[in-house]
């Protein structure tokens, strides 16, 4: 991958900006405002798609792509955004070889939001730590289990993969690449003209979703009714669970209120939910600690007590879930009363 310099004969690094039919117009627009405003004789971007046209996006616009995949071929960097129903979505295998040819030449390849879907079904996440928008962390984690899927962090940087958490966190991993190709002036710069923080690190929370047993939370609802339906064969045993987090469950307690083997239920429970039992009843526990600490104005040690940890516990598990500390999260993210 060249290199870019500040020198005037430089090269310009290529950016290409991968959409396709229910485009996440954010996703697109990060990329191509930072790149593209940054510009020459740094950045030369295109954006391009399967077949050459009018591409729908989620907002009930449409955008023209005038490249087709055959700006790959060229580009020093592949950013692909999210875009509608992607967990649900297969993307082409004429997508999918481009991609995986691009990464062999040593291509940059980036996701933004669900993009890392794409990513995920090429195969260029195999075994790779990434991230996603945090609403459909889990389905990734589920469909490709060779993934380490973080759902709380911004963005991760591994390497010559990159991927970002949804919407805004996409801002956050384009400056990171100005960064690393053009320097942190440089990237300072840019950030301030958009109006942003120049440098929040890949491993900050993007936020704690909603615990799941909220009853109004519109976010959580699907997670929840997938994780606690009837047509889950663990769905009584996750229901009786979340019940009173209080207790001191552990992964025994759930295997036996399920009626299996310890050995069975860890293996069932992963298959369902592409988690071990004991990392979702953690999950659990923070996503309600989360809920108080925004909503709340409890001590630490009594949002601890109501989620059956102790305050140390729940610092350790914030720090190394979120990169933050419970009071930090709670000034973060707070919810203001009307």
């Amino acid at each position: 991958m060249p290199t870019p310099t500040s020198g005037p004969d430089q090269q310009p690094h290529r950016v290409a900006v991968l959409i396709t039919d229910g485009l996440v117009l954010m996703d697109m627009a990060a990329p191509v405002q930072l790149f593209g405003h940054t510009g020459r004789p740094r950045y030369e971007v295109v954006i391009c798609t399967e077949q050459p046209g009018l591409v729908s996006t989620c907002a009930g616009i449409t955008v023209h792509a005038d490249r087709g995949l055959d700006a790959l071929e060229s580009a020093d960097t592949i950013i692909v955004p999210g875009y509608h129903d992607a967990a649900r979505r297969t993307p082409s295998r004429v997508v999918t070889d481009a991609l995986r040819a691009a990464h062999r030449r040593g291509t940059r390849i980036a996701s933004i939001c669900v993009g890392a879907f794409t990513l995920a079904e090429a195969g260029l996440l195999d075994g790779r730590p990434a991230t996603t928008h945090w609403i459909d962390a889990a389905t990734l984690a589920s469909r490709y289990p060779s993934i380490r899927v973080d759902p709380a962090v911004l963005y991760v940087d591994d390497g010559d993969i990159l991927t970002s958490a949804g919407l805004a966190a996409g801002i956050d991993l384009c400056l990171h690449l100005v960064e690393l190709d053009q320097g942190a002036d440089v990237a300072r710069d840019f950030a301030r003209r958009t109006v942003v923080a120049f440098h929040r690190p890949g491993g900050q929370a993007q936020f704690m979703p909603p615990t799941a047993a909220e009853d109004d939370a519109e976010i959580g609802e699907i997670s929840h009714q997938a994780m606690t339906s009837g047509d889950n064969p663990l769905g009584a045993t996750t229901r009786w669970a979340l019940t009173d987090l209080t207790r001191p469950l552990g992964v025994a307690d759930l295997a036996a209120h399920a009626g299996m083997s310890l050995r069975t239920f860890n293996r069932r429970f992963h298959e369902t939910h592409g988690t071990g039992p004991g990392q979702w009843l953690t999950g659990q526990r923070l996503r309600r600690a989360a809920q108080l600490l925004e909503r709340t104005d409890l001590p630490v040690d009594q949002v601890a007590a109501a989620v059956g940890l102790s305050a140390e516990s729940l610092r350790v598990q914030f720090r190394n879930r979120m990169a933050l500390s419970p009071s930090a999260y709670r000034n973060n993210f707070r919810v203001s009363s009307a």
